[in-house]
């Protein structure tokens, strides 16, 4: 069974596997006060064009997300997000457990559009009883999108515009950034989204690392006390170099980017392979995520011989699904699975 189901499965890059057992039995300072995590750190700078950003490691998406989304919302505030957004979805009521509403609002692709923003805040600004209402506190986001949608440059620079004119933090999920921003025709880099995000973070989990997040706040002192919210969230890792380590050999000399390009390239190749098939797509996707719409027979017989995830049931016999490659994704499981497809 080849799997194409998650762009998480394998471990991690055999150079950080090196590094960390080359650096076993060192003993340096806990909490990511070590050189490693110094040294990442300015590397991450340095890669968002924000020498006096703050970076701050984690172990997890969705400790992330929880913890950046907490440290930003008073306790009568909620958080906006697309209707399709992972922290509405895919969190299993993770910000709702810290007793904070998600806020969806409709989304066709994934991206949260500037003017669907304002109306809403301008809706509850006209309401009357607004203060007997969830206020509203930040706007969540994610590049790519679950969709694995991209925002354009013009879209993002819309959107901060919005959040900024209305004092709203604009945060941005980037679990999947390295796959956003290498993405063939993309139009954010790091450096923009540095620019337009109140915060961010660079995921590497999905994108070479064993495990890690970092979080990225380009204005220092943005959000206050955030190393003491992390430790009472649980995620401030007494062994921090672990994530320090892996995210420098990532920015070192860009391998983070080279394997994320890898990743799309492969996803590409898929693409390519349904659209002779004249195969359609749920979503117009340039990442490493591709949403083909297949027969349901179709699915059964792929299914023999590849792992992937069914995404929704469209009718009529057919359903989408998701295929998912990674920065490990070997060229020749790519090449089976196109000759399968070949065969429908």
């Amino acid at each position: 069974m080849i799997r194409f189901d998650s762009d998480y499965l394998e471990g991690c890059h055999p150079r950080i596997l090196e590094r960390l057992a080359g650096t076993n039995l060192e003993q340096t300072p806990g909490y990511g006060l070590d050189p490693h995590c110094e040294r990442a750190a300015e590397l991450i700078r340095g890669a968002c064009a924000a020498p006096e950003a703050e970076v701050h490691f984690l172990v997890g998406g969705t400790q992330t997300n929880t913890t950046v989304i907490k440290s930003l919302l008073s306790p009568c505030e909620g958080v906006l997000c697309a209707d399709t957004g992972h922290i509405n979805v895919h969190e299993a009521g993770a910000i709702e457990a810290t007793g904070h509403k998600v806020w969806a609002l409709p989304s066709g692709d994934g991206t949260l559009n500037a003017e669907r923003v304002r109306e809403a805040l301008e809706e509850f600004g006209a309401d009357p009883t607004r203060e007997h209402r969830v206020q509203p506190g930040m706007v969540y986001i994610s590049h790519p999108t679950e969709n694995g949608t991209l925002y354009g440059k013009e879209q993002l620079e819309a959107l901060s515009a919005v959040c900024r004119s209305y004092g709203l933090p604009l945060f941005l999920d980037g679990a999947r950034l390295g796959y956003g921003v290498m993405a063939e025709g993309a139009e954010l880099s790091v450096p923009d989204v540095a620019r337009l995000c109140d915060v961010f973070y660079i995921g590497g989990t999905k994108v070479g690392a064993l495990f890690g997040e970092a979080v990225v706040i380009p204005s220092p002192g943005r959000i206050r006390q955030f190393r003491t919210l992390v430790k009472q969230q649980g995620g401030l890792l007494a062994k921090g170099r672990l994530l320090g380590i892996q995210f420098e050999v990532l920015f070192e000399d860009g391998l983070y980017f080279e394997l994320a390009r890898h990743a799309d390239r492969q996803a590409m190749r898929l693409r390519e392979a349904f659209l002779e098939k004249g195969v359609p797509f749920l979503y117009e996707s340039v990442t490493n995520q591709q949403f083909p719409i297949l027969p349901d027979g179709d699915i059964d017989r792929l299914l023999r011989d590849f792992s992937f995830e069914l995404w929704q049931r469209m009718g009529s016999g057919r359903s989408a699904v998701r295929f998912c490659t990674s920065w490990a994704t070997r060229p020749e499981n790519v090449d089976a699975l196109i000759e399968a497809i070949r065969k429908l």
